[in-house]
């Protein structure tokens, strides 16, 4: 049997995990307990995490004593350990919190348990194996970034076959595809020869793009992966998308282009929701002054840029702000920080979620959840963007979502590769 010893973040991250060490004896020091309830007053997701953990504690806490270890139902063991002892180097201030955990490790260890200590902080994982302990991540959410779905791929096939697939408005292969998944038909004989199409689980078979020659909100595709992107944002069929890539692909400018033409051209959605989380890149400015939505202007700022781009694109003259602000006055645009959709139900919406890799899993399942009838839910980001310090390329909660959701019918996917913000910045992407 293992002894896990688990660390605050491990907890926020997935209030789950302390269910998921199988028949092992899983320990949560004291120390995280003080932490949480640090937590538990905040308003945010930190603070549901919390509540939601102190829940789940104390119902475990009717079946025994929490000090003595109480049976989980996967067979395991769960502990509140409350022995302390200084088992540290000199070097290792006791008062903190982490050490506190290093140090209950460490006296689990000597009396001969085979401890591993799991948390999402790097740092403590180092500090970890330099006092001879087993530390881990914590991998049950983890995915393999290099085997992750990329929503599109090409398929040599015969120049026969794209003459039928233009004649018939379908074609039937034998290669194993995903609902919605783009597909680029190609002559083996002829490069130059080829056909957009994508999977259509109903008919089994590749049928062309619905949308092929849709310029929404007038935005014209610069590549293919933006087609087909087009293709799965337009689509009044899918429920869920979600766009990664580089920098510069045109992840968000899209969604905001094809969330307009659906909510003020077609009308297909009462509102255009935008949302991000508030996590600042860099140093934090700090406190920042006046109401909600003053405050929320400066974490939206690459919002606006885009919405600013699309209104001037479409009728250029120097009413631009103007317009702007009309979609916002008259609610068929509404910007809202994460922290305040909780407990909200947002029926008929076409909801845009950006920045979504600095969410974890159990964020995202909450957003998700906030769907009512009719919502369409865009999640854009880059994985290798990632400002959450509990989180990286394979543990995030965008990357989460593509994995558990490809193959559903009501949802499509898109990797983009290439960067068409400037050749600068596809040349950062590509070398920085």
């Amino acid at each position: 049997m293992k002894t896990f010893v688990l660390d605050t973040n491990v907890l926020i991250h997935d209030p789950e995990s302390m269910f998921s060490f199988g028949n092992n004896r899983v320990v949560i020091p004291m120390a995280v307990i003080e932490e949480l309830d640090g937590f538990k007053r905040l308003n945010d997701e930190r603070g549901r995490s919390a509540r939601m953990i102190s829940r789940r504690l104390d119902r475990l806490r009717t079946k025994g004593k929490l000090s003595d270890g109480v049976k989980l139902k996967n067979g395991g063991t769960l502990v509140i350990e409350l022995n302390h002892k200084d088992e540290l180097p000199p070097d290792f201030v006791t008062s903190n919190i982490d050490h506190r955990l290093l140090s209950i490790a460490l006296l689990l260890q000597k009396k001969g348990e085979k401890v591993i200590f799991i948390t999402k902080d790097i740092n403590l994982r180092i500090k970890a194996e330099a006092l001879g302990l087993d530390a881990q991540d914590y991998e049950k959410e983890k995915i393999k970034i290099e085997e992750l779905y990329t929503g599109w791929r090409e398929l040599k096939v015969s120049g026969k076959q794209i003459d039928q697939f233009y004649r018939d408005q379908q074609l039937t292969v034998k290669d194993m595809l995903f609902p919605n998944e783009g597909i680029v038909l190609r002559d083996e004989t002829n490069a130059s020869t080829s056909a957009l199409a994508k999977y259509n689980a109903h008919k089994k078979a590749l049928t062309p793009l619905f949308h092929l020659n849709a310029l929404p909100w007038g935005l014209k595709p610069l590549n293919i992966e933006q087609r087909f992107a087009i293709e799965l944002l337009l689509c009044n069929d899918l429920s869920l998308v979600t766009l990664i890539g580089v920098p510069g692909a045109g992840k968000t400018l899209l969604s905001l282009a094809c969330g307009l033409q659906k909510t003020v051209e077609e009308r297909q959605f009462r509102r255009l929701f935008i949302a991000r989380p508030i996590i600042p890149v860099g140093r934090d400015i700090g406190f920042l002054p006046g109401s909600k939505e003053e405050k929320l202007t400066s974490w939206m700022g690459a919002i606006h840029d885009n919405l600013e781009y699309l209104v001037d694109h479409t009728h250029p003259d120097d009413k631009t702000e103007e317009k702007i602000h009309y979609f916002f006055d008259t609610g068929k645009i509404e910007v809202e920080s994460l922290t305040y959709i909780r407990g909200r139900s947002l029926p008929g919406q076409y909801m845009i979620i950006d920045d979504a890799q600095n969410l974890t899993p159990h964020e995202v399942k909450t957003i998700i959840s906030r769907a009512g009838e009719g919502t369409k839910i865009i999640l854009t980001g880059d994985p290798y963007q990632i400002d959450n310090p509990y989180l990286d390329v394979a543990s995030n909660g965008l990357t989460y979502i593509v994995e558990r959701f490809k193959g559903q019918q009501m949802y499509g996917h898109l990797t983009f590769t290439k960067s068409e913000r400037s050749s600068l910045a596809a040349l950062a992407s590509e070398l920085l």
